[in-house]
């Protein structure tokens, strides 16, 4: 279990915000038919996942702000500094590779995967480089 009060505020976050996730995507991929035309309507319900996205972030941006410990709060703005560099280098890679040559696309709904990805990447790099991950909230 989370060992301090912001650890268990953010996991009382997340995980309603990862249901509402979960099934916001399950029900605009059952709601909007593959190929469906722009319309109003098919925009509005594929943007509703993203209304949980946006909660990931404020719940993160959320834990940092309450974060009293400060050498805690430094290894999770490192962490998340990783992830951004790691993302943002990926997907400016990417970007290039697609714009010069006949590599597939890759769909800019993979960004915030990646980035989610890239903070265990960042938990990793502040275990090598000042040997501590982190807590795991």
């Amino acid at each position: 279990m989370a060992a301090n009060p912001a650890q268990r505020r953010y996991v009382g976050r997340m995980i309603p915000i990862s249901l509402a996730y979960i099934a916001t995507v399950m029900l605009a991929s059952w709601i909007i038919p593959d190929d469906a035309a722009a319309t109003p309507l098919t925009v509005a319900v594929a943007l509703v996942p993203a209304l949980a996205t946006s909660g990931f972030i404020w719940a993160m941006a959320r834990y940092i702000a309450e974060l009293t410990d400060e050498y805690v709060r430094m290894l999770e703005i490192r962490k998340m500094l990783v992830a951004t560099g790691l993302t943002l280098a990926l997907a400016s890679g990417w970007g290039i590779l697609e714009l010069f040559t006949d590599v597939p696309r890759v769909p800019l709904f993979y960004v915030f995967p990646v980035w989610c990805l890239g903070l265990a990447v960042g938990s990793l790099v502040n275990k090598w480089t000042i040997g501590d991950g982190g807590p795991c909230p």
